[in-house]
């Protein structure tokens, strides 16, 4: 890259254009002042937090604040803040400062800025080609242009040597719907040909076209990895996937990050190949592809093993490296609930520096993803320190890391969290925003599933617009960003994500801009802050997480789950859990 952004808090001692690495310096954050004596609770309900309040705090949140953030978030000397690296380093620094500035006390370890953690980083040297087998016929898939895959092992070596494949449809196992793919197959030391997504044709089935975690990438090597199996490859479509095979190819090659390996179960490889090689392969079986679905759509199918054998050898460069989450305590003012808390998330991690494009560009700035939440959080941390009185409850700003590989920093922020997740009032998540202008509605990803509805329904009316579910809900966002982790320890989370009715736009233009970004910058390193960015629809984004943190904050009731929703007997533990630690013994 040729764009160089002017970082005041950043040394830079050699340019970073076209993927060289600068020397980055990062000095240690202000120290936060301390904390002043708590002030008297505000009244709990949203009519004695008057909006003429809210609305000199909301204005900190402003296009100038977004913009100068994502700049620097988004900029060449960063690196595209891959895990470990200087540029993660460098970012975490900065985010910690801004904290500070603003009156946040240290939420980390230690009286520090930061939850430390350890990231296992693998790089696998994947073959050229991935041989399968069946009698005297014989299949080579070319690396890159038909299969991606990565290790799952942490070791030097891993190898997959004559197992059969076999397909086993969506590789689900769902007792609540009366769903097994497996059908107690015995696929132990088998390499598993899936398809991704979910079953979505029935809307008693998997929330019809709503994609839930069974669909996800994750749960498909989770679930090979506890039938026994030695792999797993996934069949890509754009359609079931939600993006082109070109992200899998930037999100699944290089280095590669995992939490340390605690004997859980996992299989040798996580493969991906493309539709029509999936169709050469179990033709190589006499079978069709488009059949094969077919029967994948039935709750009576059973494994079909295609009598392929394959064989793979990798080696791998394994290395054990620190990264950090970022965390910044705002008190709360009420002595009885001041020890519950609103966690506000974004990642601040993204791609690094990886495979160079067309241009020579190897930087993966990740500017939109998730510079972009990133500001967001920055914004509505600073609106909050500002108010007159501070919020009844906490609140606890949280930068996650490594959520771009596989939510790994919320997933250790929710196996170790600060507060008690029965203490954890509510997330607000931020990935991503709108850079395209402003918008007549708001996606609520999670709608439905909490009484948070009210809370952003309430922001939004004021606001003149309306508050819509995801509106692509066959790609399960819901269950692709941090408030997942949060949700699986019961606490009530959302996700805000733009809205695509755009003002003065014509209909359909919105879901062009997304669909473009998604194509054509998502995962590449031309996710780049552009002069043609617009932020009015991102102030008004922000502005309702800034609501939804600060009432929930403030009001008597913590919000709860929709009665039958997935995660509320997490709910219920949690909460149980919080009151027998408090019962005198």
């Amino acid at each position: 890259m040729t764009t160089r952004s002017s970082f005041a808090l950043l040394a830079v001692a050699a340019s970073a254009c076209g993927g060289t690495k600068p020397d980055v310096v990062v000095p240690a954050p202000a120290v936060a002042a301390e904390p002043a004596a708590p002030d008297a609770p505000d009244a709990p309900d949203s009519a004695a937090a008057p909006y003429s309040v809210f609305d000199r705090a909301a204005a900190a949140i402003t296009p100038e604040f977004l913009r100068e953030q994502i700049a620097k978030l988004g900029s060449d000397e960063l690196e595209g803040r891959g895990p470990t690296t200087r540029g993660d380093v460098a970012a975490r620094g900065y985010l910690a400062s801004q904290l500070a500035a603003y009156g946040y006390e240290p939420g980390g370890q230690g009286g520090s800025w930061e939850q430390s953690f350890d990231l296992v980083g693998v790089t696998a040297a994947m073959p050229k080609t991935w041989a399968f087998a069946r009698g005297g016929k014989k299949l080579s898939l070319a690396w890159w242009d038909q299969y991606i895959a990565g290790s799952g092992v942490q070791a030097e070596r891993g190898s997959v040597k004559n197992a059969e494949v076999v397909f086993v449809g969506y590789g689900i196992t769902a007792p609540e719907y009366g769903w097994d793919d497996f059908k107690g197959q015995d696929v132990r030391g088998k390499v598993l040909l899936m398809l991704n997504s979910d079953p979505d044709w029935d809307p008693a089935l998997f929330a019809g076209s709503s994609r839930l975690y069974y669909g996800r990438w994750s749960y498909k090597y989770e679930s090979a990895a506890r039938a026994g199996a030695v792999g797993a490859i996934i069949i890509h479509t754009t359609p079931s996937a939600g993006y082109p095979f070109q992200v899998v190819q930037s999100s699944w090659t290089g280095e590669q990050f995992e939490l340390p390996a605690a004997g859980a179960a996992t299989v040798v490889v996580k493969g991906w190949v493309t539709e029509s090689a999936a169709g050469q392969l179990v033709a190589l079986a006499g079978k069709k592809l488009p059949e094969l679905v077919e029967a994948a759509r039935s709750k009576d199918f059973r494994p079909v093993p295609l009598g392929v054998t394959t064989s793979l050898a990798f080696t791998n460069k394994v290395h054990r490296a620190p990264t950090a989450n970022v965390l910044g305590l705002l008190r709360g003012s009420d002595p009885k609930l001041r020890d519950e808390v609103v966690v506000v998330t974004a990642h601040h991690d993204h791609l690094g520096i990886g495979k160079p494009n067309a241009a020579g560009d190897s930087i993966y700035n990740g500017a939109l993803d998730n510079g972009a939440g990133c500001a967001q959080v920055l914004a509505i941390a600073k609106a909050l320190a500002s108010l007159p009185a501070r919020p009844r409850r906490s609140v606890q700003v949280v930068f996650v890391a490594a959520e771009e590989q596989g939510l790994l920093g919320s997933a250790y922020y929710a196996a170790n969290p600060s507060f008690p997740p029965g203490a954890i009032a509510a997330n607000v998540n931020f990935d991503g925003g709108n850079i395209w202008g402003k918008t007549k509605d708001v996606t609520y990803i999670g709608k439905g599933k909490s009484s948070l509805d009210g809370i952003v329904e309430e922001i939004a009316t004021r606001q003149g617009r309306t508050v819509k579910p995801d509106q692509f809900p066959d790609r399960g966002f819901f269950y692709r960003s941090d408030q997942f982790n949060f949700a699986k320890i019961g606490v009530p989370a959302l996700y805000l994500s733009t809205g695509t009715e755009f003002v003065g736009k014509p209909s359909g233009w919105g879901t062009e801009q997304l669909r473009h970004y998604e194509t054509t910058n998502y995962h590449q390193p031309t996710d780049q802050l552009a002069a043609d960015w617009t932020f009015e629809g991102m102030v008004e984004d922000a502005t309702i997480g800034l609501w939804t943190a600060y009432q929930v904050a403030q009001r008597d009731e913590v919000p709860s789950w929709t009665p039958g929703d997935e995660f509320e007997a997490a709910r219920k533990a949690a909460l149980a859990a919080r009151k027998a630690a408090a019962s005198p013994r």
